[in-house]
């Protein structure tokens, strides 16, 4: 029987070693996998490891519970939300235009350096597991910032915990991706993104009623427990990450981590597939870059505290809605996924510029820019997941982790500068960035639609 057919049972003589789970929580793993990877097909495993097969229901439950702890984790510490506020309330509110940039950017930029160190290790979730609990060390060291210092002393304290909370997003970005493609088959990592998302969208909504609703205006203290309280998830997330069952990949790029970092930028000269990739990928960072001046638009229509909460809703709620029906999308096809995805957000994007841009103020009263946030919401999850789908079909072995790591940092630099353009472009007004971006994301659809087909068989 070949790889691509290989089932779960009474295939490897190793079956009894690698088997994780016994008894009758085993069988309700099994069972519950079974179900969820639809049970016409459920135990074919493709594109892993044989021996990788028997374990994949424990391994996917693991991965998935570890995802859904860091997306609750990165509610708690939104640069665009929480840090922001944090800056402001300590005293440091020059230091606000550096968050996003530096969350986003500072996990990317590195990445092909951390790929180097890592292709070196035949088993790689331990990177994952490090960066989780790196992340856990900033935001706790960003809770004690608010705590013991204020004014710009606690806010370049916060900048740098959040550089440190950026390079170990790096480790397992890079780590992630490589570990899902060996543990994970083929045609079923898509829906293991869209579940993760959809109860992390889920359980972000009860949280923040929880912790938001009619409680008046956070204190300093509330704020330090809130990050300290993210620092617990990806602590958990971490032990939970470090009880996958990965077996031996490939490894190489011995050398120095810089030279082989360098060398996997020919990756952009030689791999034609991998390029138009990339260049579709920045298309699509409309999606992102977008979304911070739906909120200046509505803020300026109406400054009611409760905006925010509706905005933090619906971006939650739009995950929790729309990840789901992605991921199953993308396990047929992640290309349409990312086809569909940029049609949306450029459609969300030329209406809203159109519309601030002729109707001036006042439209839908109050409702329309987060009805608009939330359509455009549910075109990022679909863009974001069918980009991150597609590249983990589109290589196996080192190839995977070179292609991550080469297309994150590329993207890095290109965000910085896409920013620092779109600022620009914002002294003119806000609704020429969305027409801009949502001609960008127009671009992006058209090509998508010249990359060639990944995910089916």
């Amino acid at each position: 029987m070949s790889q691509q057919q290989t089932p779960f049972k009474n295939n490897s003589p190793s079956q009894e070693n690698a088997q994780p789970t016994a008894g009758t929580l085993g069988y309700s793993v099994d069972r519950l996998y079974s179900l969820i990877a639809n049970e016409e097909d459920a135990r074919v495993c493709k594109d892993i490891p044989a021996d990788a097969c028997h374990v994949v229901p424990q391994n996917f439950f693991l991965i998935l519970a570890a995802n859904v702890l860091t997306k609750l984790g990165d509610l708690l510490i939104s640069p665009k939300t929480v840090l922001a506020w944090l800056m402001s309330a300590i005293g440091a509110p020059a230091l606000v235009a550096w968050l996003v940039p530096i969350r986003e950017s500072g996990s990317m930029v590195p990445q092909m350096v951390i790929a180097a160190w890592v292709r070196r290790r035949p088993v790689r979730k331990w990177f994952w597991t490090l960066g989780s609990f790196g992340q856990a060390v900033s935001v706790a060291a960003m809770a004690a910032c608010v705590w013991f210092s204020e004014g710009y002393t606690a806010g370049s304290g916060l900048i740098g915990a959040l550089i440190l909370f950026s390079l170990s997003r790096g480790f397992c970005s890079v780590a992630m991706k490589d570990v899902q493609g060996k543990c994970v088959p083929k045609t079923r990592r898509g829906r293991l993104s869209g579940l993760a998302s959809t109860i992390g969208g889920t359980a972000t909504v009860a949280l923040t009623v929880l912790l938001f609703w009619n409680r008046g205006e956070p204190t300093l203290a509330f704020y330090s427990l809130l990050l300290l309280l993210a620092a617990a998830l990806w602590v958990i997330a971490g032990l939970l990450f470090a009880g996958v069952k990965e077996y031996e990949g490939e490894t190489g790029g011995g050398g120095n981590a810089m030279t082989e970092a360098f060398k996997g930028l020919s990756l952009l000269r030689d791999d034609a597939p991998f390029r138009n990739f990339v260049i579709t990928r920045a298309l699509l960072l409309c999606s992102a870059l977008a979304s911070p001046y739906f909120v200046v638009l509505a803020q300026k229509e109406s400054d009611a505290s409760w905006m925010l909460g509706v905005f933090l809703l619906a971006s939650s709620l739009a995950s929790s809605v729309s990840a789901s029906f992605w991921g199953w999308m993308a396990d047929v096809s992640s290309r349409r996924v990312m086809i569909r995805g940029a049609a949306i957000a450029s459609g969300a994007c030329l209406t809203v510029g159109l519309t601030a841009l002729f109707a001036g103020t006042g439209v839908g009263n109050g409702w329309f820019y987060p009805l608009a946030f939330f359509v455009l919401s549910i075109a990022h999850a679909g863009v974001r997941l069918g980009r991150k789908t597609y590249l983990v079909d589109m290589a196996g072995g080192n190839k995977r982790t070179d292609y991550t790591a080469v297309s994150n940092t590329v993207i890095g630099f290109l965000l910085l500068a896409t920013g620092g353009f779109t600022a620009l472009i914002s002294l003119i007004s806000d609704a020429a960035v969305i027409l801009v971006l949502g001609l960008m994301g127009m671009a992006g659809m058209f090509s998508a639609l010249r990359l060639k087909e990944v995910t089916e068989d």
